[in-house]
């Protein structure tokens, strides 16, 4: 817990830092807008008698509001002030508050981002326990063929795929968004029924990702597990194998998911933004590139912050996954 404060301001600093080095910020964008909005200014900045698009008090009160008037440390401190009081700014691309924006995004994250958490645990996990039992066998083979083939492709392509022959061909789901343009009049399990028909294509490519590791992670670790003298001692004493796996090997063998667990967490936020671009869904992931497209830096700190934060907290769930499935762990 302690090590989370460190963490979170050396990533922080490094971040914010790289905002201020690297060229095209927020302010030679808005200067760039303006001259394209006015016919045959021919550069960024010339002075008044020039007739030009910003004076040199105009481009100096800019600088000064954005708070790139000030040296790289000094502003680090003045914004991580505001971050304790809960103040991530204000964004140049919305000139809306970035906490506003991001309670936009943030119920379409945590939906998409849990949902495929749990999927990907509840089908992983026995599929895992099934390859291990039937190492060698058929299905072993075909499922591992599968698997790898999934993970092998991209998700966005799968999502590609998907969109081309599902909802342009068949017409079976829609070509994108989260939620139907007459979502309002629908009832209560309409509702329901309508963001479901939205989310089947986008998480299968969601879990394509993770599906693999988790599944060989959960496969390798069990058969490690059985070839373990405690599993044969088991067996010698009259346990059956079946006793042997589910009440002692299986829960050994969630040890290394359950290591896992904090990155699994820190992606609930963070999305992909491919997916999001091709299947048109306004999360985390398309917000934060979009953000950096725009140089947004108000809005891509704000999402440093509390992906950042997530992540931290997830490596200590992680902890404490394992104290839950180890029982030679204990916290005192």
């Amino acid at each position: 817990m302690l090590l989370v404060i460190p963490t979170f301001l050396g990533i922080t600093l490094l971040v914010f830092t790289l905002t201020r080095l690297v060229p095209g910020g927020p302010i030679e964008r808005m200067m760039t807008e303006m001259q394209l909005a006015q016919e045959g200014v021919p550069a960024l900045q010339q002075g008044p008698e020039r007739g030009g698009v910003l004076n040199e008090a105009q481009l100096a009160s800019l600088k000064a509001y954005y708070g790139f008037d000030q040296p790289i440390f000094e502003a680090y401190l003045n914004w991580i002030g505001n971050v304790l009081r809960l103040d991530l700014g204000v964004s140049t691309r919305y000139n809306e508050s970035v906490w506003t924006i991001i309670a936009e995004r943030l119920p379409v994250s945590l939906y998409y981002g849990i949902t495929t958490l749990i999927l990907t645990y509840l089908i992983c996990i026995p599929l895992g326990i099934a390859k291990a039992l039937k190492h060698g066998q058929r299905f072993d083979h075909t499922s591992s063929a599968l698997v790898f083939i999934g993970y092998a492709v991209p998700g966005y392509i799968v999502g590609i795929a998907l969109l081309t022959a599902f909802a342009s061909e068949l017409e079976w789901f829609p070509l994108g968004g989260f939620i139907s343009e007459r979502y309002d009049e629908f009832t209560p399990i309409e509702k329901v029924k309508d963001v479901l028909w939205h989310s089947i294509l986008p998480l299968i490519s969601y879990m394509l990702g993770s599906f693999a590791v988790m599944t060989f992670m959960m496969k390798n670790s069990l058969m490690d597990q059985l070839a373990q003298d405690y599993v044969r001692t088991a067996l010698a004493k009259g346990l059956s194998f079946k006793d042997a796996v589910w009440k002692h090997a299986v829960r050994n063998s969630l040890i290394p998911l359950a290591t896992h667990f904090g990155n699994n967490i820190s992606v609930i936020l963070s999305g992909s933004f491919l997916i999001e671009t091709v299947f048109n869904i306004n999360g985390f992931g398309l917000l934060g590139y979009e953000s950096l497209l725009e140089r947004d830096y108000p809005v891509v700190m704000g999402i440093l912050v509390i992906s950042s934060l997530l992540f931290l907290i997830g490596n200590i769930l992680s902890d404490l996954c394992v104290a839950a499935v180890d029982p030679r762990v204990r916290f005192e």
